[in-house]
C-alpha cells in the first residue's frame, strides 16, 4: 500500500529489512524485525509502503506509541522520556500519534449544542478559539488566528453545511464577532450568553466599588477594606472561618459595599426561573434597587445586561437548560497544560491536547 495515497500495488520497487522498537519485556528491550518495501506509485512516485504496525516514526511500533501516549496523560513528557529511556522530542511525537488515534476513534463532530470561548496562548493578546460539544462534553475545534468574526467563520466552514443546520443552541460570552458569525452561518440556532462570563462582569463591578470605597474613606475605616479582595469576591461557602469573620466585619463597616455584595449575591437567582416573564420581572426589581445608591459600576452592568437581554433570558426555556460549567472547566484544564509545560511552543501539540483531554483512554 502506497504511503502517500494509500493505493494498493501488487509489485514493489525494492525492499529492505529494518528494526522497530516495541514494548519492553521486563528489563529487556524488544525490537520487531520487518521487511519494508517501496512501491512505484503513478500518483506519488517511489514511496515507502504503509504498515499499520508502525507509528509515524518508523523506528517504533504503534503499540509502543499508544503505551507512551497513555503515560503522557498522567505524566509530563520529561518524566515519560526518562522512564522509557527515549528522547524528549520522540516522546512528544509518539504522544501525538496516540492523540490522533483518539480523534480517529471519536469520529467527526456533529453537535447540536456548542460552547464557544477564546484562550490566550501567548502574551500580547494572542488568542485562539475553542469550540465544544456541550452535550457530549468534548472539545471539537481549536483554531483561528485571533478571535475575530473571520476566525469564527473558519469553524463553521470546517463543520460543513449539513452539520451547521443541526446546531440548535450556541453558548458564548458577549463578544460581538462570535454572535455575528453564528447568526450568519447558523441562523436557526438560539444564542445563550454564558452565565459564568456574566457573573465575572458582575464581580468586576463589585471590585470597582471596593476600589472606589478604599479611595473615598480615610483613617481607620480603610483597614476593613485593605487586603479583602478575595474575601469579598469569593463564594461565601469557599471561605474559611477567618474569612467569613473578616467579610462580616467589612460589610458591617461599609454600607455601600454591603449593598453591592447583596446585589451580587442575589443576581444569580436570575438563572433559576423557567419563564422569561418572571425572569424579566426579577431583573426589573433588581435594577430598581440601584436607584439612589450611586453605584456606577452596577448601573453599567445593568445597562450591559439590558443590551444583551435576549441571550441572557434564553436560559429560561426548558430546552436550553444545559450544564454550562464544561467550557469553564475546559479552560482550567488548558491552563494546567500550559503551566505544566511552562508554555507550549508547538501549537499543533496544544490543539491535540485540547481536543483529546475529554476523550477516553485507548
Amino acid at each position: 500500500m502506497c504511503g502517500g495515497c494509500g493505493k494498493v500495488h501488487f509489485r514493489f520497487y525494492d525492499r529492505e529489512t529494518k528494526l522497530a522498537r516495541d514494548l519492553s519485556s521486563g528489563d529487556r528491550r524488544v525490537y520487531v524485525e520487518y521487511e519494508l518495501r517501496r512501491v512505484d506509485c503513478e500518483a506519488c512516485g517511489v514511496k515507502q509502503e504503509r504498515l499499520e504496525l508502525l507509528a509515524s516514526n518508523r523506528k517504533f511500533t504503534k503499540r509502543l506509541a499508544l503505551s507512551v501516549g497513555g503515560l503522557c496523560r498522567a505524566m509530563p513528557i520529561k518524566d515519560v522520556a526518562k522512564r522509557m529511556n527515549l528522547d524528549w522530542h520522540t516522546v512528544k511525537e509518539l504522544e501525538k500519534d496516540y492523540m490522533r488515534e483518539q480523534l480517529a476513534l471519536a469520529g467527526p463532530a456533529s453537535p447540536s449544542v456548542i460552547g464557544i470561548d477564546e484562550i490566550a496562548i501567548k502574551k500580547r493578546h494572542t488568542y485562539r478559539i475553542v469550540v465544544s460539544d456541550l452535550e457530549k462534553r468534548r472539545a471539537i475545534w481549536f483554531g483561528g488566528e485571533g478571535r475575530s468574526e473571520t476566525d469564527m467563520d473558519q469553524f463553521y466552514a470546517s463543520l460543513g453545511a449539513e452539520n451547521r443546520e443541526k446546531i440548535r443552541l450556541a453558548v458564548m460570552d458577549m463578544w460581538k464577532p462570535f454572535r455575528n458569525s453564528t447568526q450568519s452561518h447558523a441562523p436557526q440556532a438560539a444564542i445563550l450568553f454564558d452565565k459564568f462570563h456574566i457573573l465575572r462582569h458582575l464581580g468586576e463591578a463589585l471590585d470597582k466599588v471596593r476600589k472606589a470605597e478604599y479611595a473615598r474613606v480615610t483613617g481607620t475605616k480603610r483597614k476593613f477594606i485593605k487586603g479583602q479582595k478575595y474575601v469579598l469576591l469569593a463564594h461565601k461557602e469557599n471561605l474559611t472561618r477567618e474569612g467569613r469573620k473578616n467579610l462580616k466585619l467589612l460589610l458591617a463597616a461599609n454600607k455601600r459595599l454591603n449593598t453591592s455584595y447583596l446585589l451580587r449575591e442575589s443576581f444569580a437567582q436570575l438563572w433559576d426561573y423557567k419563564s422569561q416573564a418572571w425572569a424579566r420581572r426579577f431583573f426589573e426589581n433588581w435594577k430598581s434597587q440601584l436607584r439612589w445608591q450611586r453605584l456606577k459600576p452596577f448601573e453599567d452592568f445593568a445597562a450591559m445586561i439590558e443590551r444583551h437581554w435576549d441571550g441572557v433570558a434564553a436560559y429560561c426555556r426548558p430546552e436550553n437548560k444545559i450544564a454550562l460549567g464544561f467550557v469553564e472547566g475546559l479552560n482550567n484544564k488548558i491552563r494546567v497544560f500550559q503551566r505544566r509545560a511552562y508554555g507550549l511552543r508547538d501549537e499543533d501539540y496544544l490543539r491535540l491536547k485540547i481536543l483529546t483531554c475529554s476523550l477516553p483512554e485507548l
